[in-house]
């Protein structure tokens, strides 16, 4: 015993302590915001640059830090970029808002009605109907753009709006997501308690589903008003006169214009880009209140 507690005295033991779970927590917290921190400045970036760069003159362009200011010239930049060409930028904005706006809004009422017929209607060949749909997920869109110019050049609607309208009427996709909604967000019971009452298809779907899909329709809506608003390839090829350019196309031309004629339009370009942003960003914030009563309703269920 005496020798037993002589190494206990001269060697004493040691514990081991566990882990902190709040240290731990903090910790992959910071880790978290580190991570977060880095995403955001990546991509904030661009922007950063977009917007100083749009500030400068020709000169100060070139010669100046590309990062910060050197003077500032943004509204004689601005005043330039709207009555350049008498004005054409106005123009292929509103091209632009027409192709987006009219084409998002009539494409997410046909991805909400096909989605809510899938998801809440029992027909023959229902599930090879939602499987063409997936599988058309696989086919680029750029693939489209041929056929489709072929196909409106001999009904004669290529140079027209109608040739990026009715491309924007159909989105795989958005069928997709709206068929995904429609099954989380409306139950079979009501829609049985609405026929009860004697109401019709056509008065449950814009009374009932519709108000019900709001969240979604918002989500359907905003994905495809961004990829609109972003589309190159497709007005490039179905598009010739300049009055019917969408923005992106516009500013694609002025950029050429440097090396067909020399005329150095960059200034004007970036500037231009700097606003064809600010669309996307209002929308984003327009959007953010029915993403927030969708999620506050998730809740309350």
């Amino acid at each position: 015993m005496a020798l037993t507690e002589e190494r206990t005295r001269t060697h004493p033991v040691r514990r081991i302590n566990k882990p902190d779970p709040a240290a731990r927590s903090r910790g992959g917290q910071r880790f978290l915001l580190v991570g977060l921190a880095l995403a955001s400045a990546y991509s904030l970036f661009p922007v950063w640059w977009l917007i100083v760069a749009a500030t400068k003159d020709r000169t100060a362009l070139y010669q100046s830090n590309g990062l910060w200011f050197s003077g500032w010239h943004l509204w004689t930049n601005l005043h330039q970029l709207f009555t350049y060409e008498n004005g054409i930028f106005l123009r292929w904005t509103a091209n632009s808002f027409l192709y987006a706006g009219v084409g998002s809004l009539g494409g997410t009422l046909i991805a909400l009605a096909t989605g809510y017929g899938l998801a809440r209607f029992q027909f023959p060949g229902r599930n090879l109907v939602f499987a063409c749909v997936v599988g058309s997920f696989l086919v680029p869109i750029a693939l489209l753009t041929l056929p489709l110019y072929l196909l409106f050049s001999k009904i004669g609607l290529v140079d027209t709006p109608w040739a990026m309208l009715i491309p924007c009427l159909i989105n795989p996709f958005s069928v997709y997501l709206a068929k995904v909604y429609t099954e989380a967000a409306i139950p079979y019971e009501l829609l049985e308690a609405a026929r009860i009452d004697g109401a019709g298809e056509l008065r449950i779907f814009f009374s009932i589903v519709l108000r019900m899909m709001t969240t979604g329709g918002a989500t359907v809506f905003l994905l495809a008003f961004v990829n609109t608003w972003n589309a190159f390839f497709l007005p490039l090829t179905v598009l010739r006169g300049e009055q019917n350019w969408t923005l992106n196309l516009g500013l694609y031309n002025w950029s050429g214009k440097r090396l067909e004629s020399g005329v150095d339009l960059t200034g004007l370009v970036l500037t231009g880009a700097l606003l064809s942003i600010v669309p996307m960003a209002v929308m984003m914030i327009a959007m953010r209140r029915y993403w927030r009563s969708g999620v506050t309703l998730g809740a309350l269920k």
